[in-house]
């Protein structure tokens, strides 16, 4: 169902594939939007080591629930910092692409425990994100992403 990548020579593994997703903190998500045209925005997300799902934290409107409304299927891409060979311009980053279903979670405790463990990528300050739970929580849900399909590529600029 899925395309293999054409240049196998440039497929990182599926463990450093899971690597790139729990230590980057955004990527883009990809949603058959209005008239059937790719919708993609910047999104934060948590990769969950215990259930191999992603999450993302939505507020309870917009474009992008409307088209998961339509359908559930999505794209998400993330890829690494990179790093320069000595004396070359062109970085070099491990890049992935999931393929898979998402669906809407609203259950407060689980956003609460969720969106938790997502601010925790970006900072340690407990007070500041016990703040912004309190605040945001009730009109926030989550995105949970159950991947069909996750690949990888080691990619040279050029």
């Amino acid at each position: 169902m899925f395309r293999e990548l054409q240049r196998k020579n440039k497929q990182i593994s599926g463990e450093e594939c899971i690597q790139v997703l729990k230590q980057e903190t955004r990527g883009v998500l990809s949603v058959i939007g209005d008239d059937g045209y790719p919708y993609g925005m910047p999104m934060n997300h948590w990769y969950n080591d215990e259930d191999g799902k992603i999450y993302f934290h939505s507020g309870k409107g917009g474009h992008r629930l409307d088209a998961l409304e339509k359908c559930d299927k999505v794209s998400f891409c993330t890829y690494d910092k990179g790093y320069r060979n000595t004396g070359d311009w062109a970085l070099v980053v491990k890049s992935v692409i999931v393929f898979g279903r998402i669906r809407v979670i609203e259950d407060l405790d689980t956003v609460i425990a969720v969106t938790t463990k997502l601010s925790h990528k970006f900072t340690s300050d407990e007070e500041y994100i016990r703040n912004e739970i309190e605040q945001h929580a009730h009109r926030t849900i989550l995105l949970q992403l159950t991947p069909e399909h996750i690949c990888g590529k080691l990619v040279t600029e050029s």
